[in-house]
């Protein structure tokens, strides 16, 4: 059983860095107010994986159901990913995207110029501090994953109780989403401190990250691409 327990723990550190959500919190700390965006963001992914691994292990388990979606949603969807995460790195590594900064830029200057500058894209999307849209965000984009649909196989295999069942998808959910807990329990102890470095990371993520999206994209895109091979070899 603790050999069942660990593999759980370590699929849940592999669920938490799915790209969708280190580009929330990435795009969530640059923008006012991260500590509500990433409230609301919380709590609505907390709602869905919960929800739906509880239906999964009790309702679903002992059926074709579990095994069924893992196969579609696993090997396949890595390998697109990672070959599209792959091509993003090589244009942004080769500079072909160089004509559509400018071209952006051009453009923000002309509507700073006028007094018409409208809200990017993900400032519309994640609220600008409204953590009732990050809500609907986090639950819409935290569905069973590659990672979470094998850990919730493993724990319907334990056929322990029900409270220890619930306790293990609440655990799981907890752990997947550490990227954006551990940043709110900063603000929640050490507000001034957790801010200077959101602050810093802010100033960091300007110079840098344009080398940290290649690089970033290109590591990620290959273990996608990668798993999925291995998963398709071995199913």
């Amino acid at each position: 059983m603790s050999g069942e327990l660990g593999s759980i723990f370590v699929l849940a550190l592999v669920a938490m860095f799915t790209p969708t959500l280190l580009a929330a919190v990435t795009v969530m700390m640059l923008l006012p107010n991260p500590k509500r965006l990433m409230l609301g963001y919380l709590l609505g992914a907390l709602m869905t994986s919960i929800t739906l691994g509880l239906l999964i292990v009790f309702s679903l388990h002992g059926s074709d159901s579990v095994e069924s979606a893992k196969q579609t949603l696993g090997p396949g969807e890595d390998v697109v990913l990672g070959l599209l995460l792959i091509v993003v790195s090589y244009v942004l590594h080769s500079g072909r995207d160089a004509r559509l900064r400018e071209k952006r830029q051009r453009r923000r200057e002309a509507k700073e110029a006028s007094g018409t500058e409208k809200e990017s894209w993900p400032e519309r999307m994640l609220g600008k501090g409204d953590p009732r849209i990050t809500f609907a965000v986090g639950a819409a984009l935290t569905l069973p994953g590659v990672s979470y649909l094998p850990a919730l196989d493993r724990i319907a295999r334990l056929d322990a109780g029900t409270p220890e069942t619930v306790l293990l998808v609440v655990g799981f959910c907890l752990v997947q989403l550490l990227l954006i807990e551990v940043p709110l329990l900063g603000y929640a102890f050490a507000p001034e401190r957790t801010q200077e470095r959101v602050t810093a990371f802010r100033g960091w993520l300007a110079r840098n990250g344009r080398q940290m999206a290649i690089v970033g994209a290109a590591v990620l895109g290959g273990l996608l691409v990668l798993r999925g091979v291995l998963e398709f070899l071995l199913a």
